[in-house]
């Protein structure tokens, strides 16, 4: 089934590198196109409705319907975002300018208050159709309005298609393989200076981890050791209220105990306060261990990259010294030829000079 109707026409377009939010996380972003891609925006005027619609070749990686209660949001410079409920998602579009962004932005809320106004329009054609005021003689309902179609503008978007190569494309670069071997050292000290940074926290991280899991289990049974005084308390409380005669001695003794549970419930309140920090450095000491792994895997791949390299290098320089030595030979061969042609060209003035003689006794 095909993504765009027949109905629908594009009223504007840019580029822009796709992504959608991570299904598991919540957090992270997966990119959905290798590169920028086109992302328009279509009319339908068959149904008036709005829709972001993104092809990376045949495939739909946006199809995305305006509702009024949507909302654009700029997250930076160059990166905005919207959820779907719809299609139960993020997604998130990166551009190469601001202008792009802020382009893209001002037509997203100038369509969804559009869409906005074509639901209320629609809701109030279906008052009139119910309405009996509105009926025709015949007993039919009278047409509703045709909504009016959007005006196109430049599927490039106002030059947004012109615009969204890097500058970087236009000029001439090193070849990749010279670019990548003057690189490789840095970024290998560079990753493993990362990677040491990230065993030290590692350790560090492991032994708070080990001293938070013992206080976790020290607190959880002053936990239990409070929970049971502030029981045994409360059946005190109880059973001194439930006493006829009761002298200030015991209301003072009351007095102390009510004291004594609000300490107790202070107390246990900051320990549940501490446990959900230590749960919440837990869960920051994962995201590091998955970052210290992400960085492993990078220095092995740049370690082999510097590697491969460095054998291209050496293949070069044998076939450079090769090309010196064979352009060594072949001077050698031109001075054997140019001292072979002086030879000659003496013989040539010799046997001239001779003929010039005999020419002259002969005349």
């Amino acid at each position: 089934m095909s993504t765009i109707t027949m109905g629908e026409q594009p009223i504007y377009s840019t580029r822009a590198h796709v992504f959608q939010i991570d299904p598991n996380t919540k957090k992270n972003w997966l990119p959905t196109s290798k590169h920028a891609v086109t992302v328009s925006y279509f009319y339908d005027s068959t149904r008036n409705v709005y829709r972001i619609i993104s092809l990376d070749g045949t495939k739909a990686i946006i199809n995305s319907t305006i509702s009024p209660n949507m909302t654009f949001t700029k997250t930076s410079q160059k990166f905005g975002q919207w959820a779907d409920s719809r299609a139960n998602t993020v997604y998130g579009l990166g551009f190469s300018t601001e202008h792009h962004l802020a382009k893209f932005a001002e037509k997203f809320g100038e369509y969804k208050e559009a869409a906005r106004l074509a639901k209320e329009k629609s809701q109030e054609k279906m008052e009139m159709a119910t309405s009996p005021s509105q009926e025709s003689p015949g007993g039919e309902l009278s047409s509703p309005l045709t909504p009016v179609t959007p005006p196109m503008e430049s599927i490039n978007g106002t030059d947004d298609m012109s615009d969204t190569t890097p500058n970087s494309d236009t000029r001439p670069e090193p070849s990749q393989n010279a670019l990548a071997f003057a690189h490789s050292p840095a970024m290998t000290k560079h990753w493993e200076a990362e990677l040491e940074a990230l065993k030290g926290n590692n350790a560090k991280l492991t032994a708070a981890l080990l001293e938070s899991t013992a206080n976790v289990k020290q607190w959880k049974q002053q936990l239990a050791a409070y929970q049971e005084e502030a029981e045994r308390l409360h059946k005190r409380v109880t059973e001194l209220e439930c006493q006829s005669n009761q002298t200030p001695v015991i209301k003072s003794q009351k007095t102390e105990l009510n004291q004594t549970i609000e300490e107790l419930e202070n107390t246990l309140r900051d320990k549940e306060e501490e446990m959900e920090k230590l749960k919440e450095e837990l869960e920051n000491m994962n995201d590091l261990m998955e970052q210290k792994d992400t960085l492993t895997q990078k220095l092995e791949e740049t370690e082999l990259r510097g590697r491969v390299l460095e054998e291209q290098l050496m293949g070069a320089e044998q076939r450079l010294e090769d090309n010196q030595e064979e352009q060594e030979n072949f001077r050698k061969s031109l001075r054997t030829l140019l001292e072979l042609l002086d030879g000659k060209i003496f013989e040539l003035t010799e046997l001239r000079d001779t003929l010039a003689r005999l020419i002259e006794e002969a005349s």
